[in-house]
């Protein structure tokens, strides 16, 4: 598995396009592009944490100090903050783009990721957070504008699942 870097300058271009300069972050392998991309550009604050959990106080303080702000993060991460997302953004009704890797899906080689890719969608769906899967390079940048102006304007989660299609070559 190679990550794609011409993909990830993509997602980054997309992030910046849509405003954002603050983004918290738990490493993982299909982000590692766009995370140095973030350390490297002196216009972006990254935030990385240690437990994913960490990241939506930390999202959510940057919405409230004017700071436009994404969450990058891999599904099992997700599934890991969900106490966060409910009792946090959804409780007070705040703003929260996630941009989440989905590993476990279609083409997965390793075992340990399939599980969390097969629930990521259910638990999405039955939390009520509206998600789109990004493919294709070309739609990503808007993709990424929509789901943070959605946010921004329902005042809720969203989520941009990361596809194998795009984060791999």
């Amino acid at each position: 598995m190679t990550v794609s870097l011409t993909n990830s300058k993509a997602v980054y271009q997309g992030i910046k396009d849509a405003g954002v300069r603050f983004l918290t972050a738990l490493p993982e392998t299909w982000l590692v592009y766009l995370l140095q991309m973030a350390e490297d550009d002196p216009e972006m604050t990254l935030i990385e944490v240690a437990k994913e959990e960490e990241a939506i106080g930390i999202a959510v303080g940057a919405y409230f100090a004017g700071k436009p702000n994404l969450l990058l993060m891999q599904n099992h991460g997700f599934l890991a903050a969900i106490n966060g997302v409910v009792s946090l953004s959804m409780l007070y009704r705040v703003p929260l783009c996630m941009l989440i890797a989905h590993r476990g899906h279609w083409g997965e080689p390793y075992p340990w990721h399939t599980q969390g890719g097969i629930v990521t969608e259910p638990v999405l769906r039955s939390l009520g957070i509206p998600f789109e899967y990004a493919r294709d390079p070309a739609k990503v940048g808007k993709q990424i504008r929509e789901a943070h102006t959605f946010s921004l304007s329902s005042l809720s989660p969203v989520a941009l699942l990361l596809s194998r299609d795009l984060m791999e070559d």
